[in-house]
């Protein structure tokens, strides 16, 4: 099993940036896509941002403008700049990577609080 080290999270007041970080660490591997995804509590998971291998990034909506996801392969890390935050992307943010051999790796989750 593969260990994901998250970082980044905190509190901020709405305005403010946080990045966060999602680092792949032990044996080698290919990693396919990756991204970020969020939870709010009550609420479902939902995507915030992916980048393919290729570079190819999808947003959600509601950080689109805001939210700039970027990748080093070398490091086998992706990051989430997140500019504007607003209280409502309060969340529990989580990496997700996908190798090449169809193994899905998911972060344990890393707090972002925003208040008003």
């Amino acid at each position: 099993q593969v260990p994901l080290v998250e970082s980044g999270g905190g509190l901020v007041q709405a305005g403010e940036s946080l990045r966060l970080s999602c680092a792949a660490s032990g044996s080698r591997f290919s990693i396919n896509a990756m991204g970020w995804y969020r939870q709010a509590p009550g609420k479902q998971r939902d995507l915030v941002a992916s980048i393919t291998g290729g570079g190819r990034t999808t947003y959600a909506d509601s950080v689109k403008g805001r939210f700039t996801i970027s990748r080093d392969n070398a490091k086998n890390t992706v990051y989430l700049q997140m500019n504007s935050l607003k209280p409502e992307d309060t969340a529990v943010y989580y990496c997700n990577l996908n190798l090449f051999n169809g193994i899905v790796l998911w972060g344990k989750g890393t707090l972002v609080t925003v208040s008003s």
